[in-house]
């Protein structure tokens, strides 16, 4: 098990998220307080908590989470915490959309065909303490990015983190990615978008271009983007 992991966390470093992987290099320091929320299978954890202070990596599918903290043992990471729960913009149970197990499509937005569990969410607001001071923040949840971020409008503007997050209109049944561009903005962020191993300001992101939603697998197509880098002005 050990080796798999070492194994991913490394093929995501070298290949399959080089790009996003790097930003996160450049913009973490050794003393700061990072959080990894939507951690799958740790990839992005491994290097995160090799480069930061401390970790808390939130993954609310019982199966992943598990294999985390085998993960966090085994590696070892001492320097992290898993949470078994999901993050939103409250404090509470919400449902939860499985299309399958251990899946890295799972989600708090609505899934046709889906199991449906109740999992329990938190705000990163009420779990981390002002006196924690998040620096790095990295979100995968599959359409519920700006929940994330209404439930840390403090640490947003106070703690004033880097964020590295993923969001595709393909898992938004209302709104836009735009959304949380506003929302970041309005908080004064700037923000990039990733296409390949270059950087671009969200000013010149395009949906009809860069989540072009033509073909069966159009996500995987060259120039579809769908990582955003926003940094405190």
């Amino acid at each position: 098990m050990k080796a798999r992991f070492l194994w991913r966390a490394h093929r995501a470093r070298l290949a399959d998220q080089a790009a996003e992987l790097a930003l996160i290099r450049r913009h973490t320091r050794p003393d700061d307080l990072a959080c990894d929320v939507g951690a799958n299978k740790g990839s992005y954890l491994y290097w995160m908590s090799r480069w930061a202070r401390r970790v808390v990596a939130f993954e609310p599918q019982t199966g992943l989470a598990d294999y985390l903290r085998t993960a966090v043992a085994a590696v070892p990471m001492k320097n992290v915490i898993i949470e078994q729960t999901g993050v939103s913009d409250h404090t509470g149970v919400l449902k939860f959309y499985l299309p399958s197990t251990n899946s890295p499509e799972a989600s708090l937005r609505p899934i046709d065909g889906a199991q449906t569990v109740e999992i329990p969410v938190v705000s990163l607001d009420e779990y981390f303490a002002p006196s924690d001071r998040l620096r790095m923040l990295k979100v995968d949840v599959e359409g519920a990015e700006l929940d994330v971020f209404k439930g840390a409008e403090r640490i947003l503007t106070q703690d004033r983190p880097v964020i590295l997050f993923e969001c595709e209109q393909r898992h938004l049944r209302t709104g836009s990615v735009f959304d949380c561009f506003r929302h970041l903005e309005a908080r004064g962020y700037a923000g990039q978008f990733i296409v390949g191993k270059t950087l671009r300001p969200v000013s010149e992101f395009d949906l009809a271009v860069h989540q072009n939603a033509t073909g069966e697998r159009f996500w995987k197509e060259p120039g579809y983007s769908n990582n955003f880098l926003f940094t405190p002005t």
